[in-house]
């Protein structure tokens, strides 16, 4: 919420980036907020959450939603990111406006459909063949089919465009180095972008690669799901908090970093101030 009130109490919001970063913030309220209403829905009743109801298919349909759109928001910021900085030498192409708000609509309408194919019945409330364990009454057969494309999405795409980053600013510093330029400017870039994406990188890791794992294991299973009580739903709700870790972490990675940022906090509570200018590398 801090992320979104500044970035739209600023003059910043028409930039591509920080139309991605406000939708990023969106994103991880929404993970939060379903996660809460999980959460409430298992103090008020342990059982569906663990043996499946129908009152369990909305949260985990928006759950999913929000967690896809997500995923595809640091996907196309990632992407935003290597387009700026490979193309910033040339004119015929720019990173625009528009470009980020298609890429937002984009990102939405293909989670929000993704996440509600279990609404639309694809689940499995009527039959127990195919029935998940963790995410009951989702079917084994759905949780592949979104997790392992959108996993492989998550960590392959980010650690490309980033490293091709690195790359491109080690290029150009050679370049100039080359040409006795100074090239301060670049080594600074490059420290923090490779900082930044192994941060990046790690936080994608230590938050997503559990829940894959869990899936993995609700595919292979044969047990009966009151033989893996408690041990199982235990690694669930983890799953479920390395998730919100990540809701919190990605406005530290991506925002409140900046210093800028941290001014223009400063700058909304004296409006005679002067605004400081975002420079997003």
């Amino acid at each position: 919420c801090t992320v979104i009130f500044t970035r739209m109490a600023t003059k910043d919001l028409h930039k591509p980036i920080s139309i991605l970063f406000c939708n990023l913030a969106f994103s991880d309220l929404f993970t939060s907020f379903s996660g809460f209403w999980i959460s409430l829905l298992f103090i008020t009743n342990p059982d569906i959450t663990i043996f499946g109801s129908k009152d369990m298919l909305a949260p985990y349909a928006l759950y999913t939603m929000s967690i896809l759109s997500t995923i595809y928001n640091l996907v196309s910021i990632g992407i935003e990111r290597y387009l700026a900085v490979a193309e910033s030498m040339r004119t015929r192409f720019r990173v625009a406006r528009n470009h980020s708000i298609a890429a937002v609509l984009i990102n939405w309408v293909l989670a929000f459909f993704l996440g509600c194919l279990p609404l639309m019945g694809w689940n499995c409330l009527d039959t127990e063949k195919n029935l998940s364990v963790l995410y009951s009454p989702f079917c084994v057969d759905y949780l592949i089919f979104i997790a392992i494309p959108n996993v492989v999405v998550a960590f392959i795409v980010p650690l490309f465009t980033y490293l091709r980053i690195i790359i491109i600013l080690r290029k150009r510093k050679l370049r100039m180095k080359a040409h006795g330029q100074a090239t301060g400017t670049y080594k600074s870039a490059e420290i923090q972008v490779a900082r930044t994406s192994t941060f990046i990188w790690l936080l994608t890791l230590i938050s997503y690669f559990p829940f894959f794992a869990g899936v993995i294991f609700d595919a292979t299973n044969h047990q009966c799901p009151i033989d893996l009580y408690p041990g199982i739903y235990i690694f669930r709700n983890c799953t479920a908090v390395l998730v919100t870790m990540n809701c919190l972490g990605n406005p530290i990675i991506y925002t409140l970093k900046v210093k800028t940022l941290g001014a223009k906090l400063k700058a909304l509570n004296c409006l005679s101030t002067n605004r400081v200018r975002a420079c997003t590398i």
